[in-house]
């Protein structure tokens, strides 16, 4: 069985899949592995992980030159051998019996590794390669697009923006949130997933850093509420996500209060609310300084802020600076 790699010679039995992205990485891992199976018993497919140590480099040459009951190719799955030097420097002295063999070696890295690696350098020179970087800018909007497309779904331009400012670069999440989205909807639908259902569906990753800059905002800190949001666009945060995350909070608050202002006690508000423990247990005691009424004249100045970013009426960093500054 030969897995075509676009770029790399097709006589090596050695294929080197890697990157940071292991949801496209474990995608691309379980495609070989059905190809295998497919045509093979799978009696002689193994597995090791070098990460949970159960496994040595003689165990996985032992089974490398076990002969098999049958003749098939073995499919042999390596994961992380980065995180050992020694079986890096096994594997490197013996790399051409591997390639010359005819079975199948699966080297699979989610680890980072630097290019001046020697089993790295020689992997990438001699095998079949592939490597997924963690998707940005358009190429993630078009893997959005092509999981909704799997479904004779689309997404309206507006409900792309936001489910990406949402959830980021994490595919795992963004196929999941993707999935809540198809079910709602229902596959028979032939209009556009909208902004709205990702607003109802869909909530934002919460950054830790979020609820102290909340914190010195009810605090009336607006300085180090500044700092921080300085801190999150040197970390490369866009503005609207931002806005999503102050957005999220202000409206967590806003549900908080009512329910405090309705005499609710604290055990029930994870239940009522739906939201997760660590939300409410962050979230109830900012809650506390704010009246609903402040409340919900701040989540009005949002929408009006997010309103006018949108149209492009307002630069968006001035914007949030100045809605903190309000607050």
């Amino acid at each position: 069985m030969l897995i075509s790699v676009p770029g790399v010679r097709n006589n090596t039995m050695i294929i080197f899949i890697y990157g940071q992205d292991t949801y496209r990485l474990g995608q691309k891992l379980k495609e070989i592995v059905v190809k295998y199976q497919q045509i093979h018993s799978g009696l002689n497919f193994k597995h090791f992980d070098v990460e949970d140590k159960s496994a040595g480099f003689q165990d996985f040459t032992d089974e490398f030159q076990q002969t098999s009951m049958f003749k098939e190719k073995k499919l042999i799955v390596l994961k992380n051998i980065f995180l050992s030097s020694d079986f890096q420097d096994k594997f490197l002295k013996k790399i051409n019996d591997f390639l010359d063999s005819e079975d199948i070696i699966i080297v699979c890295e989610k680890n980072k590794i630097t290019a001046s690696n020697r089993l790295f350098k020689a992997l990438k020179k001699k095998t079949k390669n592939q490597e997924f970087n963690l998707l940005k800018g358009k190429e993630l909007e078009k893997w959005v697009q092509g999981e909704f497309s799997k479904y004779d779904l689309k997404i309206e331009a507006a409900a792309l923006e936001r489910i990406i400012e949402f959830v980021g670069d994490d595919l795992w999440r963004l196929s999941g949130e993707i999935q809540k989205l198809v079910n709602y909807r229902g596959k028979e639908s032939d209009s556009k997933i909208k902004a709205e259902e990702v607003d109802l569906l869909v909530r934002p990753k919460v950054d830790p850093d979020i609820f102290k800059t909340i914190g010195f905002m009810a605090s009336k800190n607006k300085k180090e509420a500044l700092k921080l949001i300085k801190k999150h666009r040197e970390r490369g945060d866009a503005p609207l996500y931002l806005l999503s995350m102050i957005c999220f909070q202000f409206r967590n608050l806003l549900i908080i209060r009512e329910l405090i202002e309705k005499n609710t006690p604290y055990y029930l508000i994870a239940k009522k609310t739906g939201l997760h423990p660590y939300v409410v247990k962050k979230t109830y005691p900012q809650a506390e300084k704010f009246s609903l009424a402040e409340l919900k004249k701040i989540y009005q100045k949002i929408f009006d802020v997010d309103l006018a970013i949108k149209k492009g009426k307002t630069d968006p960093e001035a914007a949030i600076d100045f809605l903190i500054a309000e607050i």
